[in-house]
C-alpha cells in the first residue's frame, strides 16, 4: 500500500560533531551515505526538505542543498525540480546486511497469505466475513472520533474506558440485549480474551478455585484457568443447554456459559433452565460469566435477551465486536456485577492503563450514528443466505446429514452416521484442501459423543460453500 507522506518529510537520525576538525558538510554527506548503505534509509524513502533538515541540525540551508546535490551526483539521491528528494532506487544496501525496514512486514503478510491458501475452502467456525468489514463507516467514525477527542480523552483516563463509549454501550445493551447496564458498571476491554481473564482473575483472588465450563465448549478455558490457578470443571451440555444437576454436583461457585447461542452446539439455554440457573447462583452466591456469543445474528427465532438481565448482581456479561465487526479491532466490554467491579477495574488499570482511546471513540460514534445497527442488519441477511446455501448443498449432495444449531450465528452442527470416524473424515477432507472440524475437538473433558462436525460458514461465499461441500460430500 502506498501512502503519501504529509508535511515536509520524515525525521532522520543524523548527528554532527562540531568539535571535530572535519567540515560539517562532509560529516552530513557521510552520515547520509551510511544510512542508505546500511538500509536505514530505504530506496524511495523521502528525505526531509532542505529547510527542515537545516533547522533540525542547526546548519545553513545552503549547506544541506550542497550535500543533497553531491549525493545526487553520486547516485544516492534523486530529485526533480520542485519535487521532494528521495533515496535513489539503485542505492540498495549490500547483500549480507540486515533486512531493511518494511521487509519483515512484507514477509509476514506473504506467510499469512500462504497459510490461508493451504485450504481451498475452510469451514472454520467462529470467523465472521472479514471482507464485509464496513471500512468506509469505520474510517468515518475514526475521523469523527479524532476530530472531537478532547485532550483529556487522549490522556490516561478512567481504566474502565472512555465515558462516551461506556454510556453508548450501556444504552445499546439495554436496547438490544435487555441487559441491566449503566456506564458505571461497564468496563471496556481488549476483546473477549482480556474480558474473561479479568473476570476469572478477580474471582481467583477472591478464593474461587473451581469454575464450571460447558462440555462441549471452548477448550481454551482449560489453559486460561490453569494459568490463573483455577480448576476448570467440564459440565455436560444437552439440547436444552447446560445440565443443571451436573452443575450443582460440580460444587463450583462460578460458571462460564454461552446461553444465547451455545458454542459449539448452537442451542439456546431453555427458559426454565435460565430461571433455575439464576436461582442456583442466588442460593450459592455464585457468579455466572455470560459470553454473549453470536447474540446479534438470529434467523428463525425471536430475540433472546441476555441472561444478565435476570440477575445483574450475579452475572458478568462479556461482549465484543469480534463477530459483528472484526476480531482484529480487539474491542469488548464487561458489564460487572457490583462485587466484581472494583477489583476488576484495578486489574484493568494495572494490566494496560485502559484501552486505545481513538478506537473507543470510533466505536461509540459508529453505534451512536446508527451505522453499527445498519451493518448488523445487513450481515444478518448475508449470513442467513449462506446458512440456507449450506443447508441446500448438504440436502442435495449429502441428504443423510442432519443439521442443528441453525437458528442463530454462523456455524452449524452436522450429525454424522453413528459409525463415522470424525478424525478420519477431517484428515481426508484436508487432503482435498477442505477444512472440516470435529466436535471432539471441542470437548474439554475428552469424552466421546455422537460423531459430529462443526461447520462455520461466516467467512465463506455461497459459491465456496457449494464447492466445499461438493468436494467432501462422499466422505460425510
Amino acid at each position: 500500500m502506498s501512502i503519501e507522506w504529509a508535511g515536509q518529510g520524515p525525521d532522520v537520525l543524523l548527528t554532527l560533531d562540531r568539535s571535530a576538525g572535519e567540515p560539517l558538510r562532509v560529516q552530513l554527506e557521510r552520515g547520509l551515505r551510511e544510512a542508505i548503505r546500511s538500509g536505514r534509509l530505504e530506496a524511495g524513502e523521502r528525505l526531509p526538505s532542505s529547510r527542515v533538515m537545516a533547522a533540525e541540525l542547526g546548519i545553513s540551508r545552503g549547506l544541506v542543498l550542497e550535500c543533497y546535490s553531491q549525493l545526487q551526483a553520486e547516485g544516492f539521491l534523486t530529485s526533480r525540480s520542485g519535487s521532494v528528494t528521495r533515496v535513489a532506487s539503485g542505492a540498495l544496501a549490500p547483500s549480507g546486511l540486515p533486512v531493511r525496514r518494511g521487509s519483515s512486514v512484507r514477509l509476514a503478510s506473504s506467510a499469512r497469505r500462504a497459510s490461508s491458501a493451504r485450504l481451498a475452502v475452510d469451514f472454520r467456525p467462529g470467523v465472521p466475513d472479514l471482507t464485509s468489514f464496513p471500512r468506509r463507516d469505520w474510517a468515518w467514525a475514526l475521523r469523527e472520533g479524532c476530530r472531537n477527542a478532547t485532550p483529556l480523552e487522549l490522556g490516561y483516563g478512567d481504566p474502565r474506558g472512555n465515558e462516551f463509549l461506556r454510556v453508548v454501550l450501556a444504552g445499546y445493551l439495554r436496547r438490544v440485549r435487555g441487559a441491566v447496564a449503566d456506564a458505571e458498571r461497564v468496563v471496556v476491554c481488549g476483546g473477549f480474551a482480556q474480558g474473561i481473564n479479568l473476570v476469572l482473575g478477580s474471582l481467583s483472588r477472591r478464593g474461587i478455585g473451581r469454575v464450571a465450563i460447558e462440555d462441549p465448549g471452548d477448550t481454551d478455558y482449560l489453559a486460561i484457568c490453569e494459568r490463573l490457578g483455577i480448576r476448570a470443571v467440564p459440565v455436560r451440555v444437552d439440547e436444552r443447554g447446560i445440565d443443571l444437576d451436573a452443575l450443582a454436583a460440580a460444587r463450583v461457585r462460578a460458571v462460564i456459559l454461552t446461553p444465547t447461542h451455545q458454542f459449539p452446539t448452537g442451542t439456546a439455554l431453555a427458559s426454565e433452565r435460565r430461571q433455575a440457573l439464576v436461582a442456583w447462583a442466588q442460593s450459592c452466591r455464585a457468579t455466572i460469566i455470560e459470553d454473549d456469543y453470536d447474540a446479534e445474528f438470529r434467523y428463525d427465532r425471536d430475540p433472546v435477551g441476555a441472561l444478565q438481565g435476570l440477575a445483574p448482581d450475579r452475572v458478568a456479561l462479556i461482549g465484543t465486536v469480534s463477530k459483528s465487526l472484526a476480531p482484529g479491532l480487539r474491542l469488548g466490554w464487561v458489564v460487572c456485577p457490583p462485587d466484581l467491579l472494583e477489583p476488576l477495574v484495578e486489574d484493568k488499570r494495572l494490566n494496560d492503563r485502559g484501552s486505545p482511546a481513538l478506537e473507543q471513540l470510533a466505536l461509540a460514534t459508529l453505534i451512536e450514528s446508527g451505522r453499527f445497527d445498519r451493518h448488523v442488519r445487513r450481515m444478518r441477511q448475508v449470513y442467513g443466505s449462506r446458512r440456507d446455501t449450506l443447508v441446500g448443498a448438504l440436502s442435495e449432495q449429502s441428504p443423510a446429514i442432519v443439521l442443528d444449531g441453525l437458528m442463530a450465528g454462523f456455524h452449524a452442527v452436522a450429525h454424522l452416521a453413528a459409525d463415522a470416524d470424525e478424525r478420519a473424515i477431517v484428515e481426508q477432507a484436508r487432503a482435498r484442501s477442505v477444512g472440516l472440524y470435529a466436535m471432539s475437538a471441542f470437548r474439554p473433558s475428552g469424552s466421546s459423543g455422537s460423531p459430529q462436525l462443526v461447520l462455520g460458514f461466516g467467512n465463506l461465499s455461497e459459491a465456496a460453500i457449494v464447492r466445499g461441500i461438493g468436494a467432501v460430500a462422499d466422505l460425510l
